[in-house]
């Protein structure tokens, strides 16, 4: 028995996301804690995993009071490192009119690209049954170093490895550097999520499945996800390939975080399961990853407000969207 399910390492932020006009008609923003690693995590806890996260914040407001959500979801803290000269990285999250979001970072540097692998606590990497990483920790050398070094130790003590590799362009000198850390991340996986617009961007392939199935085959990645937003989401492992369209939902007000959460729920499944599933068991898994995906955009931010297993399971029972 490992003393955690799953450990992730990462970024951990605050996301500034628009909440209406001031009586004056100023734009309001309202602070949500947010960071796709923790996301990933909060949703697992609220299916009963156990978690622990790995990152570093500022010595500030913002900091603490990522610790402490932290704690109010039940994520273990002792890999979340302070930095008294760095402050907390912040985004700035602009909601556009087609659905797509706009990012803007306060992160020149932020405290999450201070981490280092003298900060590590390596007792969370060897205890772990999977370990989960993106590619925000590897846009700076130090950061990039101790992500490398997690993977490292991770896999040595016989975890799983997941990563998504949730580009963010602003964040990278150049998209050259961004493919680099991408495919050292399909390298060393064994679970692979990517965005319908990532699996592009980085094969030049828009036939999904035949990039996919080019993925799998290139970097031996055992199971492989492509999410495609309101077009639902694909699996493949092995022979089986398998699709299941998006729940729609009334009242969708941010689509912040759904990625992390399906992300969440996809792992969930593969502690339970393993990595070799059926076409039955991807299915499964798809519907229910796509629900609770679907749930959280209801909702502003993720990391406080994960859907619990009893509210997917309905709004899959309830739904006549999947057949």
């Amino acid at each position: 028995m490992k003393k955690y399910d799953v450990v992730a390492l990462g970024e951990l932020l605050i996301d500034f996301t628009e909440n209406g006009e001031s009586t004056q008609g100023n734009r309001l923003f309202e602070a949500n804690p947010g960071g796709a690693p923790c996301n990933v995590l909060a949703m697992l806890q609220k299916l009963n995993y156990r978690t622990a996260f790995i990152g570093k914040v500022g010595q500030d407001m913002f900091g603490m009071l990522l610790k402490n959500v932290l704690l109010e979801v039940g994520i273990e803290t002792a890999g979340l490192c302070f930095d008294g000269s760095v402050n907390t990285t912040l985004a700035f999250v602009r909601n556009n009119e087609d659905g797509d979001r706009d990012f803007s970072f306060y992160r020149n540097p932020g405290a999450d690209m201070m981490l280092t692998t003298a900060d590590l606590q390596e007792e969370l990497l060897s205890d772990c049954r999977l370990f989960h990483f993106g590619t925000l920790s590897m846009t700076s050398g130090e950061a990039a170093n101790a992500t490398r070094r997690a993977v490292e130790l991770a896999k040595k003590a016989g975890a799983h490895i997941s990563f998504d590799p949730n580009i963010r362009k602003p964040l990278w000198n150049s998209m050259e550097d961004a493919k680099k850390a991408v495919e050292y991340g399909m390298q060393q996986c064994d679970i692979l999520k990517i965005s319908d617009d990532e699996i592009l961007w980085f094969t030049g392939m828009d036939d999904y499945e035949k990039a996919a199935s080019y993925l799998c085959a290139r970097y031996q990645i055992p199971l492989l996800f492509v999410s495609l937003g309101a077009d639902g989401s694909m699996a493949f492992c092995k022979d089986n390939q398998v699709y299941a369209p998006a729940f729609r939902m009334n009242g969708t007000i941010d689509t912040t975080g759904a990625g992390d959460t399906f992300m969440g729920c996809v792992l969930s499944n593969v502690l339970e399961h393993g990595l070799t599933l059926s076409e039955a068991q991807l299915k499964q898994m798809l519907m229910f990853a796509n629900a609770a995906a679907a749930l959280i955009t209801t909702r502003k931010g993720a990391l406080r407000v994960m859907p619990a297993k009893d509210e997917i399971l309905h709004l899959i029972k309830s739904s006549k969207n999947i057949q």
